[in-house]
């Protein structure tokens, strides 16, 4: 399929300014991207090192939180290159790269989001059998099945992608290698793809948010019938976390690759996709950590640990 291609390389448009504001960009990306590795490193640390975080729940956040770390990775240190650089370009084959590794670590944080949600439904609804429906190897294949569902959408995307003909323009509006800038770009009737991306995506979103909503109607019909006031808000807590985690990147992702090719405008595309891909992968441990109160002492426990070892 690559021969069919006269393109050898991309052009990176990004973000437009003179050479003091994208200076500017890259100290302000630079600075949430490190906030966003060191703060999902820590999540990732606490849920390994901590035995009070070695529960069903804490273990799909620690791999939440590796996927953000992989995620944010993907996209953010080329931006970043390209801010400082003269001739912006990515070679076709790191494109390709590119474009799978971002679509494989999205479509695989979709399905660990949906495995937590139905996690957090059966801590609610059916506590009693809690600990034999998720246990270490149930969770394992959840996530083994997040990873293998990501990989399968990621090939069929990438392929599909690249199989198109890139023979006028190389100029990409936007600021990574993503479907719909590639498809507005590609030199082909481009409504076979687009269906293809609707149909596979949409079917592997609308299961994941579907998996979530009948999980959460039913915690809430759960969480209603307690009869304690502190029990409902203890319970409901529980979950607010995960909620606007979900709400943040179905909301963002969603709006952004359910649209047609047709209505893709750089600017308001590229601003939607600094929140599913910069943005939320670094609020995702803020938000966990600040209303989790077992991440809040696990993470005073690692830092007087640290401060006690180095006065001795």
């Amino acid at each position: 399929m690559w021969n069919r291609t006269l393109v050898t390389e991309f052009i990176i448009r990004g973000f437009s300014g003179t050479q003091e504001l994208q200076i500017l960009y890259f100290v302000a990306f630079l600075v949430v991207y490190l906030i966003t590795v060191v703060g999902n490193l820590v999540i990732i640390i606490l849920t390994k090192t901590d035995s009070c975080l070695s529960t069903p729940m804490y273990f799909f956040l620690g791999n939440l939180s590796s996927l953000d770390v992989f995620y944010v990775s993907t996209t953010v240190p080329k931006m970043l290159a390209n801010f400082l650089a003269n001739k912006k370009v990515i070679s076709f084959y790191g494109c390709a790269a590119q474009l799978y590794f971002f679509i494989f670590l999205a479509m695989t944080e979709s399905a660990v989001l949906a495995s937590m949600a139905y996690d957090r439904y059966v801590a609610i609804c059916n506590p009693l059998h809690y600990a034999i429906l998720m246990n270490r190897r149930v969770c394992i294949q959840m996530i083994v099945a997040s990873w293998l569902v990501g990989n399968i959408y990621a090939v069929i995307d990438t392929v599909s992608t690249f199989s198109l003909p890139f023979c006028g323009s190389n100029i990409i509006n936007h600021f990574f290698c993503d479907i719909p800038a590639l498809l507005n770009i590609a030199c082909a009737n481009t409504y076979v793809n687009e269906v293809l991306d609707l149909f596979v995506g949409g079917f592997l979103m609308l299961g994941c948010c579907f998996l979530i909503v009948i999980s959460y109607m039913c915690i809430i019909s759960s969480v209603l019938k307690i009869p304690s006031g502190q029990g409902r808000g203890k319970a409901f807590s529980t979950c607010f976390s995960h909620l606007i985690v979900v709400m943040l990147f179905y909301g963002t992702g969603g709006f952004m690759y359910m649209q047609p090719t047709s209505s893709y405008s750089e600017n308001k595309d590229s601003a939607i996709a600094i929140f599913y891909t910069v943005i939320t992968p670094m609020l995702n441990p803020i938000i966990y950590s600040l209303r989790n109160k077992e991440i809040k002492e696990a993470l005073r426990k690692m830092i007087s640990k640290k401060i006690f070892s180095h006065k001795l």
